[in-house]
């Protein structure tokens, strides 16, 4: 694990919900959080699920930082001054995790212990899947497409947190495959976000569950 970047999700989550309070005067970040953490947990899903060399997989780092980390972190704040609670704590939440993510490949894993590594690493990946387990709970009150990305996004980390304390290859390469699926979710929810705000009406479904 030392010198190569550590698994994870999808990570983050993101994840939060499409319809912003109306009448703010800001737009719905919804959209934007949504397509960036889908981006940054498909292309770290890839190196993963074992569909690339590892050696390519610190491109994910600028993109962690960038679109992950501070645009999901943007979203957040902007979901705050719409007042939705769910939204602003699930991008403010993603955001900072594709940036300890980008901080922790780069700066602690290289630095950890070969024989315990592995176990350093389920440890960040747990809190964060217990994190997404209790806001998959909130999010059964936003609409599938939302609720489909959490139900997803619990199992890769579980997935990905398991294989790392088992040593486990296939388990890890799972938690890929799931995070692949869990960005495919957020893509579609986002789009649906962003062109029922173009068009003005319901064009895209995302199923309502409040």
């Amino acid at each position: 694990m030392a010198g190569t970047v550590p698994p994870a999700v999808p990570e983050t989550p993101s994840s939060p919900p499409p319809a912003a309070t109306t009448g703010t005067g800001i737009a719905d970040p919804a959209a934007l959080g949504l397509g960036a953490f889908a981006t940054t947990t498909f292309v770290l899903s890839f190196f993963n699920a074992n569909l690339m060399s590892a050696t390519l997989a610190a491109v994910v780092l600028p993109l962690a930082l960038t679109f992950g980390g501070l645009a999901q972190l943007l979203a957040g704040m902007w979901e705050f001054r719409n007042r939705n609670t769910f939204g602003a704590t699930a991008f403010t939440s993603y955001g900072a995790f594709w940036l300890s993510y980008a901080f922790f490949a780069r700066y602690v894993a290289p630095t950890l212990p070969l024989a315990t590594a592995h176990e350093a690493t389920g440890l960040y990946l747990l809190v964060w899947g217990i994190f997404t387990l209790y806001m998959t709970v909130a999010a059964m009150r936003v609409n599938g497409a939302v609720l489909g990305v959490f139900v997803a996004l619990t199992v890769t980390y579980i997935l990905l947190a398991a294989g790392e304390f088992a040593q486990s290859p296939n388990l890890a390469k799972a938690g890929g495959w799931v995070g692949l699926i869990t960005a495919v979710i957020a893509w579609y929810a986002s789009f649906a976000v962003v062109t029922n705000s173009t068009w003005k009406r319901s064009v895209v479904p995302t199923w309502p569950l409040s």
